[in-house]
């Protein structure tokens, strides 16, 4: 009696010691994670942690999802998890400073409205009234709104970058400021160097693309102090700089100034304006360079050369005496994803660019700074003289000459670390012809301290090519209405403003990583099926054949049987007839059971995998401890 009583009691203090312990892990370790994925994909990076326990105001996050919807649909179901299991993990990591609210916006309630108010966007999934919801709008203390309309799937492995942007500028809702440095008349007016003409040219199309994200400050030629209020440079055709602006663009970049920089080996828009006082100045180089910064940052533009890529080449019409001729231009070149960075931001999700006379990029030798190449030409790329473009190029020519090389050339690159100062003596003094023409504006007098080296590691991006900004490369411009309309046939507004984008963020945002892809499909499996699939495609792509032929002799038959007037057929004609459609009842029955038998393999590999990830574990777990039991009593039995 006693012996059951204690095995009664004991069982019922299991249980309470159970549901306890279950009970009050829930409390303790409900914070705890863990993350053993290969690529951590759970884990926040440094720079995200930063950025959210710095947070010094409230951020609320609203995630819109239609739950219900969420559940039919198997493509993005798990995604929709992936993203509220992150949001929740950044909740976690701001202390209290970012408040999530999860929302189920129901057909036809006040949370839909309020959801499309926002602007987010609702996908129809069924011939109903039913949207499906999925997008996230950011808040701060002073109701400035960022928002993610929709969660695209194909952005998964940028998730973490995207959330962590969208919650820094809730942080730092001030408009960003890119001070545009150029020779070219990217804003409109003439070509440098000579004084406007009446009127001048209507701004480039790529500033409507810079101004739908940040303010611009155009900066004199001959700047010599970058302003304060200035978050990135944009610096493009640096042609015959004065050292004093050199030395503005050096130190502003060892200050933790981000910087783009677009050179060219012969910039086609470059076209010198005639000037009577100097005929000759048409022939002048087209090449821009920064010369001595450059070199402080251990990388160079390669003198003299230009990119040909023919694998690349864009078709061309030229005129060949009175003829006009179309041919591949190897100097002109689109790019494609093939060719560009996949782990950086900037170029991962582009479809295209377009280049045009791009120059090359190197590092140079015992350089420290960390190079990171963002577009690339293909492998059979060639370096061609630029002095063979600075008339009329010979498209004929430079196709016969075009010889393939054995490497691919960098187009454009990222450039970070710790760089020195290319003045080491401290200030250049200013001429008189290097005095800008608003001093105020260009800070001029302003003394600052001499920066040696640069404070933290620098953030640079240098582009080989300026023509790739303008109009004609990248975009067919429309009048509607009095309103100019852009029709966007290459990226390469998206690649500038997704540069100065990210330059514009802080150094923890732009250290975000790549997290990699939340989807793990079975690469063994789907190989071996494509394979699967391959011996029976042939098999079927022959009977598909042979049906058609077979089917073509009987239509010859039946055509001939019609014409009775001119032909009767015989009696072995008739038995043709019979068998060619025997034959194709057969060859039907022999192609279905082809595509059977393909899906019935498809099938047995997909079961055989699913056994050994689901039935094999616990199978060797079961045999082993029956294994193990045997062993240990045959052990007490011997000890016996």
């Amino acid at each position: 009696m006693n012996t059951r009583l204690l095995t009664g009691g004991g069982l019922a203090i299991a249980v309470v010691l159970f549901f306890t312990v279950n009970v009050l892990s829930h409390v303790v370790f409900r914070s705890a994670r863990i993350d053993l994925t290969e690529q951590r994909l759970y884990t926040l990076s440094e720079g995200s942690r930063n950025i959210l326990q710095g947070l010094d105001e409230p951020v609320t996050l609203r995630f819109y999802l239609s739950k219900k919807l969420a559940v039919e649909l198997a493509g993005i179901r798990g995604y929709t998890s992936r993203v509220l299991e992150l949001l929740q993990e950044y909740e976690q990591a701001a202390g209290g400073h970012l408040i999530l609210h999860v929302i189920d916006p129901e057909p036809f309630s006040e949370e839909e409205d309020r959801a499309v108010g926002y602007g987010l966007r609702g996908v129809p999934i069924d011939q109903g009234n039913a949207q499906f919801y999925f997008g996230l709008v950011g808040s701060n203390a002073t109701d400035d709104r960022e928002l993610i309309p929709f969660f695209q799937q194909s952005r998964e492995e940028f998730l973490e970058y995207d959330l962590t942007k969208l919650v820094y500028r809730l942080a730092n809702a001030k408009q960003k400021v890119v001070g545009l440095l150029s020779t070219l008349p990217l804003d409109g007016g003439p070509q440098m160097p000579f004084p406007p003409t009446a009127g001048g040219g209507p701004p480039w199309m790529i500033m409507d693309s810079i101004r739908e994200v940040m303010e611009v400050k155009v900066l004199d030629k001959a700047v010599t102090d970058i302003p304060e209020d200035v978050d990135v440079l944009m610096v493009v055709h640096p042609k015959r700089l004065g050292d004093p602006t050199l030395y503005a663009i050096d130190q502003f970049v060892l200050r933790g100034g981000r910087t783009a920089v677009f050179v060219d080996p012969h910039a086609e828009a470059d076209r010198v304006l005639p000037n009577p006082r100097n005929p000759m100045g048409m022939q002048g180089p087209r090449n821009s360079d920064l010369g001595p910064v450059f070199d402080a940052w251990g990388i160079e533009l390669v003198d003299g050369k230009v990119v040909g890529d023919l694998p690349l080449a864009k078709r061309v019409n030229f005129q060949k005496q009175d003829r006009t001729m179309v041919a591949d231009y190897p100097v002109w070149i689109d790019l494609t994803p093939r060719q560009f960075n996949a782990e950086d931001v900037v170029t991962a999700k582009l479809p295209n660019l377009t280049m045009a006379s791009a120059g090359i990029l190197r590092k140079k030798e015992g350089s420290a700074v960390e190079w990171t190449p963002l577009v690339e030409t293909d492998d059979q790329a060639m370096q061609i003289e630029s002095a063979r473009l600075q008339f009329m190029p010979d498209v004929e020519g430079i196709l016969r000459d075009y010889r393939p090389g054995d490497e691919t050339l960098v187009l454009a690159a990222r450039l970070t670390g710790k760089v020195k100062t290319a003045f080491p003596d401290g200030r250049p003094p200013v001429e008189a012809t290097d005095e800008p023409k608003e001093p105020e504006a260009a800070g001029v007098g302003k003394e600052t301290e001499h920066l040696t080296e640069s404070a933290e590691p620098i953030n640079v991006i240098v582009v080989a090519d300026t023509d790739m900004l303008q109009d004609r490369f990248w975009v067919q411009s429309q009048n509607f209405l009095g309103q100019r309309i852009g029709i966007p046939t290459a990226a390469n507004n998206d690649f500038v403003t997704n540069a100065l984008d990210n330059l514009t963020g802080s150094h923890d945002l732009i250290s975000v990583r790549n997290r990699g892809s939340f989807s793990r499909p079975f690469t063994l499996v789907r190989a071996i099926q494509q394979e699967a699939e391959a011996r029976f495609r042939q098999k079927e792509q022959a009977l598909q054949q042979r049906l058609k032929d077979t089917e073509r002799k009987i239509q010859d038959l039946q055509k001939r049987k019609e014409d009775q007037t001119t032909i009767i057929l015989s009696a072995e004609q008739q038995a043709a007839l019979e068998g060619f459609r025997q034959e194709l009842v057969a060859t039907r029955k022999a192609l279905r059971n082809v595509q059977h038998e393909l899906q019935k393999n498809i099938d047995s590999l997909e079961n055989v995998v699913k056994f050994l990830n689901i039935g094999l574990m616990p199978l060797v777990i079961a045999v082993g401890g029956v294994v193990l039991g045997a062993w240990n009593m045959r052990r007490r039995q011997r000890s016996a």
